[in-house]
């Protein structure tokens, strides 16, 4: 059995990781922190856990995570980098699901994220989470680097197009146009997540600069394996609880206009077990993966011209973090990579 320990179980990842390992059969659930409610049972704060989860809360001091396999770091920025070392050197492997290893510049990191790295030493060793692109990695990893959830959808929406420096469309004149339900904001009091602010109404944040854009681009750049790679961002809150709906634009080159692209997206991504590419002219709906670790992807191209139009979705609590942390764990301790994660979505 794996042993595994979470860091900052109290927020949505927090309890979406908790709700995803309490069922695999390969994990034992060894500490969960929070130094706020230690020595609160975990099912007193999440009653969804009854019966499935007996730990309580333990301060991070007292956690004894050295004595784990892995530990997940659900936490804000920032936490990752300095605890995580030392449990890397007592041998404990360390998925991140915030952003402190996701980024390979720390200058990019300081900038988009207002604080200096203090763990220089793990960036070149941190793999990206990213199991469609780095999945053998992952395997040897002792760090992992978890994607954002835009930038999952974002990176395997158009990976069939740049993938080893294909010449598709124009990498220089790409668009993500990206909605995102509140549960994407954290579990805390802020008021742009009230009931009264975010229900019924839907907006754009983000639009001078979000901190996703140079993940995503730095991971497209990684894919396509040149840098001249443009990204026009633009994310959206809707009034929802949970999922990922991304539309992706890119100008089809002329010498690719003959292109199925509907078959290549379909090779692309035969056998991946986490990826849906849905039949032509199709129109997946968020509902449609709640819950669940599963992108879906359908491929347009209005009246036949050049402008493709690529829609994707998923959970952004699940692929777009914790289920894709436990794809992840399962790769790097020789488990089938599905393993705890075959769960349906739920509808309605």
């Amino acid at each position: 059995m794996i042993k595994v320990g979470i860091v900052g179980g109290t927020g949505y990842t927090g309890v979406e990781l908790l709700r995803l390992l309490a069922q695999h059969p390969g994990v034992e659930l060894k500490a969960i922190t929070s130094r706020k409610e230690a020595g609160m049972p975990v099912a007193d704060m999440f009653p969804s856990l009854r019966g499935r989860v007996d730990l309580a809360f333990t301060a991070p001091d007292l956690a004894q995570l050295a004595a784990c396999d892995v530990v997940f770091f659900a936490t804000p920025h920032g936490v990752a980098m300095e605890q995580g070392p030392a449990l890397i050197e007592a041998g404990v492997r360390v998925i991140d699901l915030a952003a402190d290893f996701r980024l390979r510049d720390p200058a990019v990191f300081e900038r988009w994220y207002g604080m200096p790295h203090s763990a220089l030493g793990l960036l070149d060793e941190a793999v990206y989470g990213l199991p469609e692109v780095n999945r053998e990695r992952i395997r040897k990893a002792r760090l992992i680097g978890l994607p954002g959830c835009y930038p999952t959808s974002v990176q395997l929406g158009l990976l069939p197009l740049l993938r080893n420096g294909a010449q598709l469309v124009d990498g220089t004149n790409l668009i993500a146009d990206c909605k995102s339900g509140v549960s994407g904001a954290g579990r805390k009091a802020e008021v742009g997540a009230l009931l009264a602010e975010a229900s019924d109404n839907f907006k754009a944040y983000g639009v001078k600069g979000h901190r996703h854009l140079p993940e995503i681009e730095q991971g497209l750049r990684a894919i396509a394996g040149h840098d001249d790679i443009r990204l026009t961002f633009v994310p959206h809150l809707v009034p929802m609880i949970r999922g990922i709906h991304s539309t992706l634009y890119a100008r089809i080159l002329p010498e690719a206009r003959d292109t199925d692209f509907q078959a290549l997206y379909e090779a692309a991504f035969a056998g991946e077990p986490f990826v849906d590419v849905m039949p032509a002219g199709s129109h997946p709906e968020t509902r449609s993966v709640r819950s669940a670790n599963t992108v879906r992807i359908a491929i347009h191209r209005p009246g036949g011209d050049d402008q493709l139009v690529i829609l994707v979705v998923e959970d952004n609590l699940v692929k777009g973090a914790s289920g894709q942390g436990v794809q992840c764990m399962n790769l790097m301790f020789g488990l089938p990579e599905t393993t705890g994660l075959t769960l349906l979505p739920i509808l309605p």
